[in-house]
């Protein structure tokens, strides 16, 4: 059976301790600007393997898989995140 899947943005962090230190050009950085907290997206169950329109490239391909084999029958709920470490963004992605 294919199910539709709803990804929610959850939550933004920012972990300027980390830019600091670590990234070249710590003025240049600050929370992802590509998501807000509560936005929706939904992929269709004919097409999970399609990014969502507006969706951040690398956060879609640290997701994808998760997407498409909930879309195919895999779990209900998972909460996944971004692999940014300066500002990783947290989803929700649901079984409709």
């Amino acid at each position: 059976m294919k199910h539709d899947v709803k990804i929610t943005v959850l939550k933004k962090l920012f972990n300027e301790d980390l830019v600091r230190q670590f990234a070249d050009d710590p003025s240049s950085w600050g929370p992802c600007d590509k998501f807000n907290e509560g936005d929706t997206f939904t992929l269709p169950a004919g097409a999970p393997w399609n990014k969502p329109e507006g969706f951040c490239g690398w956060a879609w391909a640290d997701m994808q898989k998760m997407a498409w084999g909930m879309a195919r029958g895999g779990p209900k709920r998972f909460v996944t995140c971004c692999t940014d470490g300066y500002r990783p963004v947290f989803f929700l992605l649901e079984q409709l």
